[in-house]
């Protein structure tokens, strides 16, 4: 009876010490995949480089130009942005280009709002600029469409994809082609900490 109880209990140790090593090997693959997700620029150089490394969009659906310029009027696109933010600077001038371009409206969304948006989608904060496509009559319907600065084709493509899955496409086809985000954020203490983490 007595060696019964020394085996579970053996046992029930060596479960608990897998289980406790899947947890860090989960924590470890998930700090490693934020580091390599983000990437943090202070000046203009590591902004252009970063960029180059960033495929650009070529081919664009035959309803593009209607959906965006169509669209535009029912949508608002929003970014979060800080003062000295390098990318934040380089998307406002890409946003405006979009919104002469296409007339998509442009606005901004506090720091805090976009951590309860993020936070609703189970997306870590990295930083500014996040930018946001959302229904004018329902606020809380919401689709992140870049982490960090992009091209400005890239931009006009998840614009684009955000509109087409607010109004009723299958979110799995918008999520899939969207789902590279560059990642290239301000350089802050919270981008530089979150990625020794």
């Amino acid at each position: 009876m007595n060696r019964a109880i020394i085996l579970l209990l053996s046992l029930g140790i060596v479960a608990a010490s897998g289980q406790a090593a899947l947890a860090a090997n989960a924590a470890n693959s998930s700090a490693t995949a934020r580091r390599a997700a983000i990437h943090p620029v202070a000046d203009a150089r590591a902004l252009q480089w970063r960029l180059s490394y960033v495929p650009v969009t070529k081919d664009f659906p035959p309803d593009f130009l209607d959906t965006l310029r169509g669209g535009a009027p029912a949508f608002l696109v929003e970014m979060t942005t800080a003062t000295g933010c390098l990318p934040c600077n380089d998307l406002w001038r890409k946003l405006g280009q979009l919104n002469r371009q296409y007339g998509v409206p442009i606005g901004v969304v506090s720091r805090q709002e976009a951590m309860v948006r993020s936070g609703r989608l189970a997306l870590p904060w990295v930083g500014h600029p996040v930018l946001w496509v959302r229904s004018v009559n329902d606020p809380t319907r919401m689709i992140p469409v870049a982490i960090g600065t992009d091209h400005p084709v890239n931009l006009a493509r998840n614009v684009y994809l955000a509109f087409k899955m607010l109004t009723g496409v299958r979110p799995d086809v918008g999520v899939r082609a969207m789902s590279r985000f560059t990642g290239i954020v301000g350089a802050t203490d919270r981008s530089t900490e979150l990625l020794r983490k």
